[in-house]
């Protein structure tokens, strides 16, 4: 297996190199980091663990721009290069985390990553209206009377996405606090042994990181974690824009 650096280590950074495509890159946030994570390791065939997808997520959510992730990527296994012991390989982007943190401190990057109201969306309406109207199917295909309202308002939201997709930030609100409550509701409705096996899951992903994170910082993480995985045991679709790019 290639140690990373050992192919392309990721693309070069310029000061505006995020601003050119902006606001594609925004909604296209899980996947450059996906892509950015495997050039800097060296090879393509690395899938991202469910732990990082949560940390992507957690990093989104406290509005860490793109290209303070992808420089903290390229800073950490930097310095994972210049070791002269190299026990094993990055196979986590939560090894990443503290050089992340700090490329977005040095960037003053706090709320500076918000999706731009006024910005041409990267979407079209036909998209946009086909993964709302999508979600509110698959939830339905649950069979859970529940989950119902919420597919009524997905529904509502897609006969409405002319107006609505002027303002995607409006937008993404709407969607992410419909995913909220249903979190909710799936997870009062899962049995307790399958909470426990998630959590065990997530302890044995986390463990080697516990150590790199603050106590913030992986209280968000646990959080997330534990709503990407009981959105999955329950079948149900996630509804922010993210997952559409």
């Amino acid at each position: 297996m290639n140690e990373p650096g050992d192919n392309d280590p990721g693309r070069e950074l310029g000061p505006a190199s995020d601003e050119t495509a902006w606001p594609a890159n925004y909604f296209n946030y899980f996947t450059e980091i996906e892509d950015h994570f495997q050039r800097a390791r060296g090879t393509q065939l690395f899938l991202l663990s469910p732990l990082d997808w949560a940390l992507i997520e957690n990093w989104k959510a406290s509005a860490v721009p793109l290209e303070a992730v992808l420089r903290g990527i390229d800073e950490a296994f930097a310095k994972w290069r210049a070791r002269k012991t190299k026990a094993r390989m990055v196979n986590s982007l939560a090894y990443c985390s503290q050089a992340v943190v700090e490329a977005a401190k040095r960037m003053g990057s706090a709320g500076g990553d918000r999706i731009p109201k006024s910005a041409e969306s990267p979407f079209a309406i036909g998209e946009l209206a086909n993964f709302v109207s999508d979600a509110a199917t698959k939830i339905r295909l649950t069979g859970q009377a529940s989950f119902l309202g919420i597919a009524d308002s997905l529904d509502a939201i897609a006969r409405d996405i002319q107006s609505l997709a002027a303002n995607l930030e409006d937008l993404e609100r709407r969607l992410t606090s419909l995913e909220e409550k249903m979190v909710a509701l799936a997870r009062s409705g899962m049995p307790d042994e399958a909470l426990m096996e998630i959590r065990r899951d997530l302890e044995s992903e986390l463990r080697p990181f516990r150590g790199k994170m603050t106590a913030d910082q992986i209280s968000m993480l646990e959080r997330r974690y534990l709503d990407n995985a009981v959105l999955e045991r329950a079948g149900l679709p996630r509804l922010s824009l993210f997952h559409l790019a």
